[in-house]
């Protein structure tokens, strides 16, 4: 199984460093990628965005044979989600590492912008709960290897035409949501969250027990149970 590893905002191929040996131990061909325009200057991105990263995803999953599972954390959920829209017939499985499927016109969110671009804007711009399970070297570390985004990406509408993506097994590996809350937003069905209450075959892996909740970047902060977590997705 070749298993596209994406991820999100501020991140690059290395974010996934301590998850895919595992997943590779377990017989799979991992695929990390860098997005276009990460860490490259207004000059030289301010014309990427949402619509080239998942172009690149695409990218991805045209160079590959057999079958394909896409892996997207938060702002890479989009992404993969796109990939998704664009090939369905490509994808065997999309997982959502602590994320939603966006709907057709939805965005990352905004972030502020600093000469150009989009630089990380340090752990105390979350909420506690996103940040609660990382400890200060933790902090240290992934903070470190951080890059600007462009400008336009967590602000561009996604935009999806293909109804067969919601057909596609779909993942959700939660980490700052419980299940139970996740299924009763699916039974509500808010507008916001439309294209997860859609989705035709859905599964829940939650990371963390209930009071103990993982926070937003488990591959740091548990990589193991997100390697785990990814396998037992794919069955």
């Amino acid at each position: 199984m070749h298993i596209i590893l994406i991820p999100g905002l501020w991140l690059d191929a290395a974010s996934w460093g301590d998850v895919a040996p595992a997943l590779e131990s377990a017989g799979h061909r991992t695929h990390p990628l860098t997005m276009p325009g990460v860490g490259a200057p207004a000059d030289e991105s301010a014309g990427i965005g949402i619509a080239d990263w998942v172009e690149a995803a695409v990218a991805a999953v045209g160079r590959l044979d057999g079958e394909i599972v896409l892996v997207g954390h938060s702002g890479g959920g989009n992404v993969a989600y796109g990939a998704v829209d664009a090939r369905p017939e490509r994808v065997a499985r999309v997982v959502f590492l602590d994320t939603f499927p966006p709907s057709d016109g939805g965005s990352v969110s905004e972030f502020p912008v600093v000469d150009g671009v989009i630089p990380f804007p340090g752990w105390d711009f979350f909420d506690e709960l996103d940040v609660a399970d990382l400890d200060p070297q933790t902090r240290a570390d992934a903070a470190a290897r951080t890059r600007s985004v462009p400008a336009r990406v967590p602000t561009d509408p996604i935009h999806l035409s293909d109804e067969r993506r919601r057909s596609v097994p779909a993942t959700i590996i939660t980490g700052t949501v419980s299940e139970a809350q996740i299924r009763e937003i699916i039974a509500a069905a808010p507008q916001w969250a439309a294209e997860l209450a859609a989705l035709r075959q859905l599964d829940i892996i939650q990371l963390g027990a209930d009071g103990d909740p993982t926070g937003h970047w488990p591959q740091f902060s548990r990589p193991g149970a997100v390697a785990e977590a990814i396998l037992r997705a794919i069955g």
